[in-house]
């Protein structure tokens, strides 16, 4: 059945001139269409919602998301494709590195209030920004904490990343992949890991086997200077398989903490709210 290319409608990338992948930008697009059903079914979007998807490429999300939306605003730095979403009439295009984008900027104004939190909004005023996207994979950490700003403008985030990325976002204390990334996620957020997306599901196909993550920021989250805690858990990281008397205690040292905190551990031992309470007594 061909597909219409009215205004309204994104050709999908085998019904229109072919787009070859970039590597530089790390791009892996989504071509299989029972997935591509599975993760919108995923993040459920409802008309009239505010969503911004990240890195849409040839669109195989884009047209379903903004069929049930109504409107939809993308942030793609490729120049080519960016082009040629634009002749979408319901997409907000921003061309642009998405580290570069100042998210306050394309908030919902009600979501901007002091007293609004994400995942409750006060009676009368509409929900955060919901954030999507296929992040590619060469960027994806710098993307996440670059997200980490405006989480207090945020609904809930769904993106697809590496299956081991993820997994790294999710674990838990005294498991391998439990680090930096576990601990700097989990203090704002609670997550979890959807569904798998095998790499045959993409075009180029990856390496690797990807997944899709749910992000709901937490409501009432421990209050923590971000660059002190990032500091915090990376000094403590940074030779994890030490003793944190070696790392750590030399990091507290110099600041002349003189609280109570076990050194005689590993830092893949330590819960996230230790690490957040130690970052709000040094």
């Amino acid at each position: 059945m061909r597909v219409p290319t009215s205004s309204c409608v994104i050709p999908r990338a085998d019904r229109t001139l072919k787009h070859i992948a970039r590597k530089r930008f790390g791009q892996h697009f989504l071509a299989d269409d029972g997935m591509i059903d599975a993760i919108v079914r995923t993040i459920a979007p409802q008309a009239g919602q505010h969503m911004v998807e990240i890195g849409p490429g040839l669109a195989a999300l884009t047209q379903p998301l903004v069929e049930r939306l109504g409107a939809l605003t993308v942030v793609e730095l490729d120049r080519d494709l960016a082009a040629r979403l634009r002749s979408h009439s319901q997409l907000q295009v921003i061309e642009s590195d998405v580290l570069k984008v100042d998210f306050s900027q394309i908030a919902p104004a009600q979501s901007l209030g002091a007293q609004a939190t994400p995942s409750t909004p006060l009676p009368g005023q509409a929900a955060g920004m919901r954030v999507v996207g296929n992040l590619p994979y060469n960027i994806s950490t710098p993307i996440l904490f670059h997200l980490l700003g405006y989480a207090h403008l945020v609904q809930d985030q769904h993106f697809m990343l590496q299956k081991e990325v993820i997994e790294r976002m999710v674990a838990s204390p005294s498991t391998s992949a439990y680090g930096r990334l576990s601990v700097m996620l989990q203090w704002r957020y609670a997550m979890q890991d959807m569904l798998d997306v095998p790499p045959e599901c993409f075009d180029p196909p990856p390496r690797v086997m990807s997944a899709v993550v749910r992000m709901v920021p937490l409501a009432a989250p421990a209050i923590v200077r971000f660059e002190l805690l990032e500091e915090l858990v990376q000094v403590a990281f940074s030779q994890r398989r030490k003793l944190l008397r070696h790392t750590l205690g030399k990091w507290l040292e110099a600041r002349s903490f003189a609280g109570a905190f076990d050194l005689q551990r590993r830092a893949e031992e330590v819960p996230v709210a230790e690490f957040v309470a130690l970052a709000q007594g040094v």
